[in-house]
């Protein structure tokens, strides 16, 4: 009999990192493993890292520090291991830079994740992986994956595909959820095939590859009887969802069957391109009950020149009119974006004019970003690089900007109902509910506050909005 181990996940980064964390818990349950919070009373603390900006790298290092202390420092910590697109980017690189950590493995260790972690465990770690791009793993013609998926899948579960016919991640066996929250990501697809100048994300993420609509579907299903109110649907890009799957009409056909679930109040989309955002797939998140018309929009910049060094489409006049088009169908529609500020070459008149779109945009929330050269990127290679001080002031500029113009937003929402989706009582004030409307995405945009309410965590109150604070709107529940 295999003597009890604990593991415990740390997860960073992005709510498809969030899935991936929680598949691979299920994976370790199911193989015996005691799933523990504390990452201190652990045998294994597994740090599930993100490697897309600086930031969040440095953010995955600390984390993977901070593991090594808790080992060092008399816990019950005997190993870390990093997983997750950090140490699938930079492999043996980041093992060879960081030995405090006891392993380093790539995304194709996961369906053997609990034999390796054993193995780590009595000092048998394997070599970390070569890195390279996973995107020369799958044909390039997107039908052709699905062709070369199905051709083995008669013959052998998902998970004995052979190596580069599964999603990067690892494809989905089971799944085992790490919190309590009222929503849950729901992986639409894995990968990007875009070729954006500043994103190296497909490179180690790989080519683009749908799940089939009858697995989103059963563990949609799954999610609800664990009390999931709010379905949060993530992939590098929604909007190519069911392309390699012959029919680019999955989605909006999707949605409305997902909406359908029992126990499931609200669906959303998250990472849509405007460049591919089809009418019929607008009109489906605009207007289908149970869908949130929440658009999660990657703009990035909005004039055309810094657009097309990104190696994308559209511009400021596409963009609002898209906006326009949007707000026609689902006037109080969310919408949120991000944005780079300081690529090779911008000028201070494609700046300028990139100010100007989001004060005609009005925008309910704006992630701002200065450029940084990324590894392996086209972008790292272009002239006009401007310098990190011109970088700083222009972030500081547009962040200033997007603050005012977002609490504007909040307040216009003054009036409105909505319909919350509870997450529970505010740290600072009890007696004051937190939650989330249906224009309000999880963890990154603002949220709604109930004060007074008595309320249950996933419960959904209707109420009217009576106020805002910055993004955040504070409402009034309604009988």
């Amino acid at each position: 009999m295999t003597a009890s181990r604990s593991v415990s996940l740390v997860t960073l980064g992005c709510a498809r990192n969030e899935v991936d964390s929680e598949e691979l818990a299920g994976r370790l349950e199911a193989a015996g493993w005691q799933l523990v919070d504390d990452a201190s009373a652990a045998d294994v603390a597994v740090v599930n890292t993100c490697g897309f900006v600086e930031q969040a790298k440095k953010d995955s290092i600390d984390t993977l520090l901070e593991a090594a202390t808790l080992r060092d420092g008399g816990s019950s910590v005997q190993k870390v291991v990093a997983v997750g697109c950090l140490a699938e980017r930079y492999g043996s690189e980041l093992a060879d830079s960081l030995p405090e950590a006891d392993a380093v493995l790539g995304f194709d260790a996961y369906p053997e994740l609990s034999r390796i972690l054993d193995d780590v465990l009595h000092g048998h770690a394997p070599a970390p992986h070569v890195p390279r791009d996973r995107r020369a793993l799958l044909p390039v013609s997107p039908v052709d994956r699905a062709a070369a998926r199905a051709a083995h899948a008669a013959s052998r579960e998902l998970t004995d595909l052979p190596e580069g016919l599964a999603p990067a991640s690892g494809p989905r066996v089971v799944r085992r959820r790490l919190d309590d929250a009222p929503w849950a990501p729901l992986k639409l697809a894995s990968g990007c095939d875009r070729r954006c100048t500043f994103c190296a994300i497909p490179a180690f993420r790989g080519a683009f590859v749908s799940r089939p609509p009858a697995e989103v579907l059963t563990e949609a299903r799954w999610l609800a009887e664990q009390g999931v109110r709010e379905l949060f649907l993530v992939s590098e890009n929604s909007t190519s969802y069911g392309k390699d799957l012959g029919d680019l009409t999955l989605l909006e056909r999707l949605l409305p069957e997902l909406a359908a679930i029992d126990g499931v109040e609200r669906v959303r989309v998250s990472y849509l391109q405007p460049a591919e955002l089809r009418p019929g797939l607008l009109e489906a998140i605009a207007a289908t009950a149970g869908v949130a018309p929440y658009f999660d929009l990657s703009f990035q910049h909005s004039a055309p020149g810094v657009l097309r060094r990104m190696k994308r489409f559209g511009g400021t006049a596409d963009f609002l009119d898209l906006v326009e088009r949007v707000r026609a169908q689902a006037p109080a529609a969310g919408i949120r974006s991000n944005v780079i500020v300081g690529f090779p070459g911008e000028t201070e008149a494609e700046f300028d004019e990139l100010c100007h779109f989001l004060e005609r945009a009005r925008l309910d929330v704006v992630g701002v970003f200065g450029y940084s050269d990324e590894d392996g990127t086209l972008a790292a290679d272009l002239d006009g690089k401007l310098d990190d001080a011109e970088i700083a002031a222009r972030v500081a500029h547009v962040t200033d900007l997007v603050e005012e113009l977002t609490a504007q937003r909040a307040l216009d929402r003054i009036g409105e109902t909505v319909e919350v989706v509870v997450e529970g009582a505010d740290d600072d004030e009890p007696d004051v509910l937190v939650g989330r409307s249906a224009h309000q995405g999880p963890e990154v945009d603002g949220v709604t506050l109930l004060p007074g309410g008595s309320a249950a965590r996933g419960d959904v109150v209707r109420a009217e909005v009576v106020d805002a604070a910055g993004v955040d709107v504070i409402a009034k529940g309604l009988a």
